[in-house]
């Protein structure tokens, strides 16, 4: 009777940590990402109109979230006009959730796009065995000299997207595996410890 109870009690804690470690994410992410009402209504993302109604943009599951920080980190080496709007539609195809998918394309900003940008040329002119140009502001702010840079800054940040959207994937499942199995492991390790003491219990009252 009591290993039938122990296993039944099991079963309920497993489904409720599961429960509770999707909810605690959830809410953490539902404090760091944009509301649906600001996403709705933002300039660049209101021309998608109902596809937005699509309930899969804004689940916060581990697929959902891995996909999005995938798709974030891929469009954020991409050029920097447009990067929403080209995160949003991304996320929409497929079918990802969307305010994790725009909020990841703003690591790309005026302070952090300089040096992405001069590592993304270093590794694409590296790759195409051609020289690099200094990090000086003249020579990147005169347009005569964007055409020489164009293909090795392409390829260097189209293989900074790819590493980056890989890698993002993957550490998220990988987090969020690791959170689960941790959390039911310690559930099981207090079942075991109340099972016992109940154990204890029934032997002495026999």
């Amino acid at each position: 009777m009591l290993e039938i109870r122990t296993e039944s009690r099991l079963a309920y804690i497993l489904e409720k940590s599961v429960g509770g470690i999707n909810l605690a994410v959830r809410k953490w992410l539902q404090r760091i990402t944009p509301s649906a009402h600001e996403v709705r209504n933002h300039r660049q993302l209101r021309i998608f109109g109902s596809l937005l109604n699509d309930a899969n943009l804004w689940h916060l599951n581990r697929r959902s979230v891995s996909g999005a920080v995938a798709v974030g980190l891929f469009v954020m080496y991409l050029p920097p006009l447009g990067q929403m709007f080209v995160a949003a539609a991304v996320a929409i195809f497929f079918r990802v959730n969307l305010p994790i998918s725009v909020a990841l394309v703003w690591i790309t900003n005026p302070l952090t796009m300089p040096p992405m940008y001069y590592f993304a040329y270093r590794l694409g002119a590296w790759l195409l065995g051609q020289p690099t140009a200094p990090f000086e502001m003249e020579f990147w702010l005169e347009w005569r000299n964007w055409l020489s840079i164009l293909a090795p800054l392409s390829l260097g940040a189209l293989l900074c997207a790819m590493i980056s959207s890989f890698l993002g994937y993957f550490i998220v499942q990988g987090i969020w595996r690791w959170r689960l199995i941790k959390q039911i492991q310690q559930r099981k390790a207090r079942l075991r410890v109340a099972g016992g003491k109940v154990a204890q219990l029934e032997a002495e009252a026999e």
